[in-house]
């Protein structure tokens, strides 16, 4: 399975937010739209950094007036990415390895979606039930 599938499945809309956002601004964004983490990009395309629920708790915990700190201040810049055509596999692979739960999907450099550690699982388990139906049919025929 590619990374392609996954996305067919989940669609491609990315949300991203602006390097000069605030942390109050960012706050309000993932809770309007129940998320995680957001792609930072200056003009909605290219990936300046990702920034996530775990950055901001970092940030907060001692940081007086926290809310008024730029997204780009508190922003990962070694930004992990893959390609539509890359295999589930080495996107699991990447996930544990560099300790993330969201990657973004570029093309040419430019931002065409986000998968994240749910999409992946529920990947694996639509593709593990399809397996278990298949050997279940083959078996009682």
């Amino acid at each position: 399975m590619k990374i392609n599938d996954v996305l067919r499945g989940k669609g491609n809309q990315v949300v991203t937010i602006s390097p000069e956002a605030t942390v109050t601004e960012l706050l309000a964004l993932l809770a309007d739209h129940n998320i995680g983490a957001v792609v930072v990009s200056p003009d909605g395309s290219s990936v300046a950094g990702i920034v996530s629920e775990r950055d901001v708790v970092r940030l907060w915990n001692g940081t007086p007036d926290a809310g008024d700190v730029r997204v780009s201040s508190i922003m990962t810049t070694d930004v992990a990415t893959c390609g539509p055509d890359d295999h589930i596999d080495n996107l699991m692979r990447l996930m544990t390895d560099r300790r993330i739960r969201h990657v973004p999907v570029v093309v040419d450099g430019s931002l065409t979606g986000l998968v994240s550690i749910g999409d992946v699982v529920k990947s694996r388990i639509g593709e593990l039930e399809f397996e278990r139906e298949q050997l279940s049919n083959y078996i009682t025929r």
